[in-house]
């Protein structure tokens, strides 16, 4: 047991760690707002909340260069600072969706699934000339076919692959490496 919490002690993952769970906790207010006002908090509405990750990342970042760190932050810890804390937000808040939409109120999840019908059969005669009636039959069949249980999976993947380029950004932003071996003192 003492070793399992020697792994955890490393300041590296307990910024990360803390970080990420409080992005999952406001991604999560962020789409508890969205309900309360009426829109419908799923699909492209809630990608707005890239915004809060970024914001965490930075955050993160920032507090590791300066209270651990000492003044510098290399781009590798950055990195991984950034991808650590977006997977774990991302992970903590599929999981508050997923229980919102399976406890609280499932007709989130069945008005996502008819806003995302209607999209595509607006854009029925486009997507048939680019991809094929094949594909599009069987896009449309996934998105009926989708179970509450993969909007986990949904919003880490989707998280991933939108953060990218924020936290290369914030990475390259914020590092600060000490040069001085560089340097000769003599």
């Amino acid at each position: 047991m003492k070793s399992i919490l020697a792994y955890f002690d490393k300041p590296l993952l307990k910024v990360s760690l803390v970080f990420g769970f409080i992005t999952g906790i406001l991604a999560f207010a962020f789409f508890l707002g969205l309900y309360a006002i009426g829109i419908v908090p799923l699909g492209n509405n809630k990608v707005m909340d890239i915004g809060i990750h970024a914001i965490m990342i930075a955050g993160a970042c920032w507090y590791f260069r300066k209270k651990i760190g000492n003044g510098f932050l290399h781009l590798w810890e950055a990195l991984t600072i950034g991808y650590a804390v977006n997977t774990i937000g991302a992970f903590i808040n599929g999981w508050l969706i997923y229980l919102f939409i399976t406890y609280i109120d499932p007709s989130v999840f069945t008005n996502y699934l008819q806003e995302m019908g209607a999209l595509l059969q607006q854009g029925k005669a486009e997507l048939v000339k680019n991809i094929g009636n094949a594909e599009y039959l069987k896009m449309y069949a996934s998105i009926q076919a989708m179970e509450t249980s993969e909007i986990i999976t949904d919003e880490i993947s989707k998280k991933t692959v939108m953060a990218i380029i924020p936290i290369l950004i914030i990475a390259l932003i914020l590092r600060k490496q000490d040069y001085g071996v560089f340097h000769n003192k003599s």
